[in-house]
């Protein structure tokens, strides 16, 4: 199925209002809102014509403090029909320190999110709300910050350890 007849599909159960397609792009993809996310996600792997079976990826991209937005990117694969779909959400940047940008898990719609979604919060600080074990998988439990951050200032030493 090409992304046209995906977005197609998308249109006549969501509407015209609910996303916005860049068919332009090398991989096409669709942005919608966060809070569209658990019931667009549940749609593109449940509908017959569609059957994204695999979540092959979940990553995160840290805009910046002047872009003030992170993105959170899910690869969508059919394993039977072969065709792939990138879907992204925008979140407002949070500050240091305060309250980390939240988005939906997923991981109740596919078990590869799982590690993804943990990915996702330890590197770049992404909370990903109803996830089922939310905590470090790459950098120990008790590192201070989210390493890719673009505001990331890494501490001079970890446990008596030079870091720099």
């Amino acid at each position: 199925m090409t992304f046209s007849a995906i977005v197609d599909v998308l249109t006549d159960q969501f509407g015209t209002d609910v996303f916005t397609t860049n068919s332009q792009a090398i991989q096409p993809f669709l942005t919608i809102p966060t809070e569209r996310l658990v019931d667009m996600c549940q749609f593109l792997r449940d509908d017959d014509r569609l059957f994204f079976d695999l979540l092959a990826c979940v990553t995160a991209i840290d805009n910046g403090p002047d872009a003030n937005t992170m993105e959170v990117i899910y690869n969508l694969t059919s394993i039977p029909y072969e065709h792939d779909l990138m879907v992204k959400v925008m979140v407002p940047r949070s500050a240091v320190g305060s309250k980390l940008p939240s988005v939906a898990s997923l991981s109740h719609l596919w078990r590869t999110a799982d590690w993804h979604e943990r990915e996702a919060y330890d590197l770049v600080g992404i909370w990903f709300e109803n996830h089922p074990d939310l905590r470090r998988i790459l950098m120990p439990a008790d590192w201070i910050g989210h390493p890719l951050r673009r505001d990331y200032q890494e501490e001079s030493q970890y446990h008596g350890i030079q870091t720099k």
